[in-house]
């Protein structure tokens, strides 16, 4: 591996990547070096155009893969693609996620299923897919993308911060199951980011919300980017169970 493209010869796969954290994380990884699967469940113009980009400006294999992670069989499978297309899989960022709020006493059962389906059970069925090859090979790093609202709640997200408070205890026990096999397991836990999810914010919301950031701004897709590229690198081999927090301070 080289200084410039640290992980050259590596192969990521990268869920809900044809947009916000999930398309500058496969960005940031391809610039790294890393032939990257762009997993998709919707927005597949998109993530071949993401694909198109990566080829052309990083020099990567790049592919798509379109999954409905609602299925269970799919959630895995889309790992054996991975495997298929880029000859094995090395890193793997569970980043696709769903909301569906409202408060607890409102809440439908299909609300909740659907978002626990997609957030956490899709999450365990692509680590637990991934593993497969990672034991054999003696090596992988896996990043799950949790919130700060797994960590500290969130008014009106039972279900979206039920989830990501399960992606942490899943990163945690994977990461103690498979840590002798040179096999890294961490989360991220961004905040307030300026995504498609935030822009429908109102401007009170939005202001309110700023003002519970130590930072005082809403962060980047790249800023969390960043961070899983990081928990990706070499230099992050003995960092494993560790959930980095991505939010301006917010859950200080």
């Amino acid at each position: 591996m080289t200084g410039g493209r640290p992980l050259e010869g590596r192969r990521a796969l990268v869920t809900g990547a044809s947009k916000g954290i999930g398309r500058a994380t496969a960005t940031a990884l391809a610039r790294a070096g890393a032939a990257v699967a762009v997993g998709c469940s919707a927005h597949r113009d998109s993530a071949d155009e993401l694909v198109a980009a990566l080829r052309a400006e990083h020099g990567v294999d790049a592919v798509t893969l379109a999954a409905d992670l609602t299925d269970t069989a799919a959630a895995g499978a889309i790992v054996d693609q991975a495997v298929q297309a880029l000859g094995g899989v090395d890193i793997v960022v569970n980043n696709a996620g769903i909301t569906r709020d409202n408060l607890a006493v409102r809440l439908g059962d299909r609300e909740w299923d659907e978002v626990i389906a997609v957030d956490l059970t899709a999450a365990f069925h692509i680590c637990r897919a991934a593993l497969r090859p990672m034991l054999r090979q003696r090596f992988g790093r896996i990043v799950n993308v949790s919130s700060v609202a797994g960590v500290i709640g969130n008014p009106g997200q039972a279900n979206y911060s039920s989830a990501k408070a399960g992606l942490i205890g899943l990163t945690k026990s994977l990461a103690r199951e498979v840590g002798s096999r040179d096999i890294t397991v961490n989360a991220v836990a961004p905040g307030f980011i300026e995504t498609e999810m935030t822009t429908s914010l109102s401007n009170a919301v939005r202001t309110a919300a700023v003002a519970t950031i130590p930072k005082g701004r809403f962060g980047t897709v790249e800023e969390v980017a960043s961070a899983i590229l990081f928990l990706a690198l070499p230099e992050s081999g003995y960092i494993t169970g560790h959930v980095l927090h991505v939010d301006g301070g917010l859950a200080a």
